[in-house]
C-alpha cells in the first residue's frame, strides 16, 4: 500500500488525477442510501440543488417548529474524533431554519466557505450580521431566534465575526463565531495549501472542532465540494498526528468513508489534488514538531501558487538518501524562492515567464474556440443540407437503375419500356424531427 507522499507523486508523473476521481465516484455510486425525505414535495423548497440530497441515515432532524428538515448532514470519523455539519448554503427561506441548527446542536462555529455572490450568481442568503451596515441585527420570525454582531476581524483571505445568537422566548444567549474564508472559488481551491492552512489553524485555535462542544457548522453553496476538501484535510491531518507517519493513513479510502455521510464530498480532480498538497504540507510541519503554526504566512502571501510537497521520509527508512532527482528537484525549488524579492514578489524574469505562458494559453484557448466554431459551422451546414443529398442519392439510384434495366432490354432484343416521369422542381418535405 503507497503511502500519502508515493500516491501523489504517482498521480503526478502518471497525470492520473482525473482517472482516481472518477474511480472515486464510481465506488461511491454503488451506496444506496434513502434520500427519502429531501424528495418529498413539502421539503423540496428547502433544496438548494435537486441533485444534492442529504441521507436519511445522517440527516440532521431540527426539533421545535413546523417543519423538521433542513440540507444538512453529520460527517463523523471516530478514529479522529470528529464531528461535522456539512450543509448547503441559506437560502432566503432557510435562514431561520439554519440558526435553529446551530442553536439546538450547541455548535461553537460556523465556517463559511464561499461569498454570498461569486461570478454574478448567488451562491447563499445573507444569513449572518455585517458590522458596519443597516444590517448588524437579523430577525428569525419563524424561530424566535436574533443574530446580532458583537466583533468582526478581517485578515487578508478570511474574516472572523463573533456574533451573539439569542432566544427571544428565554431570553438565552450564546456567542457563535463566523470563520469565512473569502478567496475559495467554487469548484475550484485556494491558491496556497500554506494560506488555508494558516486558516484551519485558526480555527483549531477557537476550540470550535473540540469534541467537548457542537459539531461545526461548515458550509458553501452546496455544502460538499469546499466543504468536504476542508473536512478530509483536517482529519488526515489528526490521523497522521496521532500515528506520527504517513502509513495507514488512506485519502482515498477516508473520502469513500465520508461519502457515506455525504454525498458527493469533494466535487472535483483539482480539489482532491489540492487536498494531498494541503494534507502533505501540514504533514511535514506536524511531523518536523513545528505544527501549523509554523505555517502561518503573513498577511498578503495567499496568492502565491500551490508549490508541490517536499518528499517525507517513511519512518521504516530514516537513513534513505535523497535521489539525484530530489535534490535537483529542491535545488529548483530553492532557486524559485531566490527569485522573490522580500514582499513575496515573484522577480521581473519569473513575471515575464509568466506572461508568456498566459498569453500562451490564451493562444491556445482561442485556436481551440476557432476549431469548435468551423466544426458548429459544419454540422449546421450538414444538418440544413442531409435531406436534400438523401433525395438526391435515391434520384441517382432510380436513374442508375432505369439506365441498366434499358441496357439490358437493348442487348437482349426486348422492348425498352418507357422512363418513368421526371421529378418535379418542387423542393422534398423536411422529414420531423431534422
Amino acid at each position: 500500500m503507497l503511502n500519502i507522499q508515493e500516491e501523489f507523486d504517482e498521480c503526478e508523473r502518471k497525470g492520473t488525477w482525473r482517472m482516481e476521481f472518477q474511480k472515486i465516484n464510481i465506488a461511491s455510486h454503488q451506496y444506496d442510501y434513502s434520500t427519502t425525505e429531501a424528495k418529498k414535495e413539502v421539503n423540496k423548497p428547502y433544496n438548494r440543488y435537486r441533485d444534492v440530497s442529504p441521507y436519511n441515515h445522517t440527516r440532521i432532524v431540527l426539533g421545535n417548529g413546523t417543519s423538521d428538515y433542513i440540507n444538512a448532514s453529520l460527517v463523523t470519523e471516530t478514529r479522529a474524533n470528529r464531528r461535522y455539519i456539512l450543509a448547503q448554503g441559506p437560502l432566503p427561506t432557510t435562514i431561520g431554519h439554519f440558526w435553529q441548527m446551530i442553536w439546538e446542536q450547541k455548535s461553537k462555529a460556523v465556517i463559511m466557505l464561499n461569498n454570498i455572490i461569486e461570478k454574478g450568481t448567488r451562491k447563499c442568503a445573507q444569513y449572518y450580521p455585517v458590522n458596519h451596515s443597516n444590517l448588524q441585527t437579523i430577525q428569525c420570525e419563524q424561530t424566535d431566534l436574533q443574530v446580532s454582531i458583537l466583533r468582526e476581524d478581517e485578515h487578508s483571505f478570511y474574516t472572523v465575526r463573533t456574533l451573539e445568537l439569542k432566544n427571544r422566548k428565554t431570553n438565552e444567549s450564546t456567542e457563535v463565531l463566523h470563520l469565512h474564508y473569502t478567496r475559495w472559488p467554487d469548484f475550484g481551491v485556494p491558491k496556497s495549501p500554506e494560506a488555508f492552512l494558516k486558516f484551519l489553524h485558526h480555527v483549531r485555535q477557537t476550540g470550535s472542532l473540540s469534541e467537548d462542544v457542537g459539531p461545526p457548522v461548515i458550509h458553501c453553496s452546496a455544502g460538499i465540494g469546499r466543504s468536504g476538501t476542508f473536512c478530509l484535510v483536517d482529519t488526515c491531518l489528526v490521523l497522521i498526528e496521532k500515528a506520527g507517519h504517513l502509513n495507514g493513513v488512506s485519502v482515498k479510502e477516508l473520502l469513500l468513508e465520508m461519502r457515506r455521510c455525504r454525498m458527493g464530498l469533494i466535487q472535483t480532480h483539482d480539489q482532491l489534488r489540492f487536498s494531498y498538497l494541503a494534507i502533505l504540507a501540514g504533514a511535514r510541519a506536524i511531523l518536523d514538531g513545528k505544527g501549523l503554526e509554523s505555517l502561518a504566512r503573513e498577511d498578503g502571501e495567499e496568492d502565491a501558487p500551490p508549490p508541490l510537497p517536499r518528499k517525507l521520509k517513511r519512518p521504516h527508512s530514516p537513513g534513505e538518501q535523497d535521489s539525484n532527482d530530489t535534490k535537483t528537484a529542491r535545488q529548483e525549488d530553492a532557486n524559485d524562492v531566490k527569485s522573490q524579492d522580500h514582499d513575496g514578489n515573484p522577480g521581473t524574469s519569473e513575471t515575464e515567464l509568466r506572461r508568456r505562458r498566459r498569453e500562451e494559453k490564451t493562444r491556445a484557448m482561442q485556436d481551440k474556440l476557432g476549431e469548435i466554431r468551423s466544426k458548429q459551422r459544419k454540422s449546421e451546414w450538414w444538418r440544413k443540407h442531409r435531406s436534400l443529398f438523401r433525395y438526391l442519392g435515391v434520384g441517382l439510384g432510380l436513374g442508375l437503375g432505369v439506365c441498366a434495366l434499358f441496357l439490358y432490354r437493348w442487348f437482349y432484343g426486348g422492348a425498352v419500356p418507357p422512363l418513368p416521369p421526371i421529378m418535379g422542381d418542387e423542393p422534398p418535405a423536411v422529414y420531423p424531427g431534422d
